[in-house]
């Protein structure tokens, strides 16, 4: 009685799942529907054997004399098995549903564009390196790149990015949520390649996606204010592994870091805390982490607040008369307000009042900690 009722629970809810794909590529935008399109047609020329070896990436062929650097312009649109083109076609739309409102049409194609060079060249110096390693040919001329296993990691790294907090379902080991999701689907491609279910470069070509996509969205992208990159901690390239590695994860990025900023490959992030209220101040601090710039600036709150909140000092009201008692209805000269200077005159000059916030009790030699990346 089992399997009956298993069946036609799968008949009733295929037809379902079809129709909101179809609603979903309906309502997309044309550059989602041109890269589907474009995946489907790459599919289709996988039945050609002959054309595997010019559309797809070979190491041994990228360099001369055969030179086909072209093949990393159509080696991510080629799949072997059908289920692999759907679940690329699901992760592009699902790419233009959730990011594409956020990005634009523009900014998702650059990403794509990027990803799929880098994941292609990196995948390749890989394999280049294993073969030095090993001397073994079969992976120059026996191994073939294709397909979007670095782009699926990068819609996880950028869906990381925007919603990381975002509870994708509740196991009895905890809540998933969208920052354990390029770790957790890397083990599972892993144990997949395991088993025979992909391809050998798949796993490969997911790392690289996440070290591309990771790099550009940290450091390169540009932001409608004009600013670049997203230096949030929690997008760090710690924030990737499990609480009890990132200390050690944090030391190695770190220093990886500091070379590529000593090679002007990077710049040092600065910063900024523009708060609007009367009270506050707007403070820029290159390098320092947000704990030590949250400090400083309650500091500062706090030293301001007990300057406005601070009681005037009761003070005598003068007579014009020396000896006698004070005239009620007789002028009289005004105290100076506070922050001001008497002329003498029955005039009050403004003076300038400086304050100075002490910056915790680190010295003015100090250096800021190092930034997080």
């Amino acid at each position: 009685m089992a399997a009956p009722r298993v069946s036609s629970l799968q008949h009733s809810k295929l037809p379902m799942i079809r129709d909101h794909f179809a609603v979903a590529i309906g309502k997309s935008s044309v550059v989602v529907k041109t890269v589907a399109v474009i995946a489907i047609l790459g599919y289709s020329f996988s039945f050609i054997s002959s054309a595997i070896p010019y559309i797809t990436v070979t190491p041994g062929y990228v360099m001369p004399p055969n030179f086909r650097v072209y093949s990393f312009i159509f080696y991510s649109f080629v799949e072997l098995h059908f289920w692999h083109v759907i679940a690329d076609i699901a992760v592009i739309v699902l790419f233009g549903k959730l990011l594409e409102p956020l990005w634009g049409a523009p900014d998702m194609l650059l990403f794509f564009m990027i990803n799929s060079l880098g994941v292609g060249l990196l995948t390749a110096f890989l394999y280049f390196f294993i073969y030095l390693v090993t001397l073994n040919e079969e992976y120059l001329f026996n191994v073939h790149i294709y397909g979007m296993a670095g782009y699926v990691a990068g819609f996880c790294v950028a869906v990381k990015q925007v919603m990381p907090d975002h509870c994708l379902a509740t196991l009895p080991f905890g809540k998933l949520r969208n920052t354990h999701i390029p770790l957790t689907l890397l083990i599972f491609i892993i144990i997949m390649r395991l088993s025979g279910l992909l391809p050998g470069p798949y796993p490969y070509m997911y790392v690289m996606g996440m070290i591309v996509s990771w790099i550009y969205l940290r450091f390169y992208q540009k932001h409608t204010n004009g600013n670049r990159g997203d230096m949030a901690e929690n997008f760090s390239f710690a924030s990737f592994f499990p609480s009890q590695l990132q200390p050690l994860v944090a030391v190695i990025s770190n220093s990886i870091f500091s070379v590529f900023v000593r090679m002007k490959l990077c710049n040092k992030p600065q910063r900024k805390y523009d708060v609007s209220s009367p009270t506050t101040i707007t403070v820029t601090l290159p390098g320092t982490e947000p704990h030590d710039a949250e400090r400083r600036k309650q500091l500062a709150l706090k030293a301001l607040n007990e300057r406005l909140n601070k009681p005037e000092a009761a003070l005598n009201w003068p007579s014009l008369d020396d000896d006698g008692p004070a005239s009620p209805t007789g002028p009289e000269t005004l105290p100076a307000p506070v922050g001001t200077k008497s002329t003498g005159t029955g005039q009050a000059v403004p003076q300038a009042s400086a304050m100075m916030f002490k910056d915790g009790p680190s010295s003015a030699t100090s250096q800021s900690p190092q930034e997080n990346v």
